[in-house]
């Protein structure tokens, strides 16, 4: 089987996919309670032999990406989506922040990794893919002629720098604000960015 084949692709499939789902759910679960799990440890506590669970997940960091939320904002293309390019903006970086907060064991696993100079695949982690930019690309779509496409992507990068896992860090442990405290810095940040980058164009 080649390696961009998952074992589960092949041969009782529903039962694979069952039986790969109880390991995320189990590392999930061990990430939330404060623990990096490793492949052994996540098979331990779904009950499923280490072999078996070897055979879905080679590594502990190919479990780990696994393990991380896949969360997509839809409200965008919704029928009835925010109705200014600000409401927009803040309707994403909230939902953003709320996804952080409510999976921050699991994004602190992902960036204390992502800083590991012996991590080589960078590019497989949560982090590192790139989802919240793509999100932030989506909100301020209505600006593209009104704006540079540069100046859109300075303001999306500086806005991802303020809001998110890394903020939320930084804020809450150096700083000792609560999460409820940081969520709001992370929200005022992004529209002090917003209403700046707009004055500097003169755009009303």
């Amino acid at each position: 089987m080649s390696k961009s084949e998952p074992y589960e692709s092949k041969g009782r499939t529903a039962q694979k996919l069952r039986t790969r789902k109880a390991l995320v759910d189990a590392a999930r679960a061990l990430i939330l309670s404060g623990v990096t799990p490793t492949v052994e440890e996540a098979a331990d506590a779904a009950a499923i032999s280490r072999t078996t669970a070897y055979r879905y997940f080679t590594n502990q960091r190919d479990l780990l990406v696994a393990a991380y939320p896949q969360i997509e904002p839809e409200f965008l293309r919704s029928d009835n989506p925010p109705d200014t390019i600000e409401a927009r903006l803040e309707a994403i970086v909230e939902t953003l922040l709320d996804i952080t907060i409510d999976n921050e064991a699991a994004l602190r696993t992902a960036l204390r990794l992502s800083l590991d100079p012996q991590v080589s695949h960078h590019e497989k982690l949560f982090l590192r893919q790139g989802r919240a930019i793509g999100w932030l690309k989506d909100a301020l779509e209505p600006l593209n002629g009104q704006l540079s496409e540069k100046a859109i992507e300075r303001l999306v990068y500086a806005i991802r720098a303020t809001a998110g896992i890394d903020a939320l860090v930084w804020l809450c442990d150096i700083a000792g604000l609560s999460r409820e405290e940081a969520k709001d810095v992370m929200m005022w940040s992004a529209r002090a960015l917003y209403r700046s980058t707009l004055a500097e164009a003169n755009i009303d």
